[in-house]
């Protein structure tokens, strides 16, 4: 699978952009990726080296619009930790 298909896009939320003071980067990611991609996508696309990968499948909301029942799409989300003295230089703000 290629990398710029594993990494969607990164999470950038108040508790995503705190945790990166702990080198932990926030990622929402292909379902069907496994940390092991997740890993090497990172390294390739920002050329970084990862420590560590956890991910978590995040469940869409049931929402509602008028009287239409719907949902929020489900997504799988990745926190990547980095090696000491690393980071993105893109993500960051």
């Amino acid at each position: 699978m290629d990398p710029y298909q594993i990494i969607i896009e990164p999470i950038i939320t108040e508790k995503a952009l705190m945790s990166r003071g702990e080198k932990k980067y926030v990622f929402k990611v292909h379902q069907g990726a496994t940390k092991v991609d997740i890993k090497s996508a990172i390294y390739k696309l920002f050329k970084v080296k990862p420590i560590a990968v956890n991910t978590v499948k995040v469940k869409g909301k049931s929402k509602r619009l008028g009287y239409k029942p719907g949902h929020t799409p489900s997504y799988k989300k990745a926190y990547v930790v980095l090696a000491e003295g690393q980071k993105i230089e893109e993500l960051e703000v």
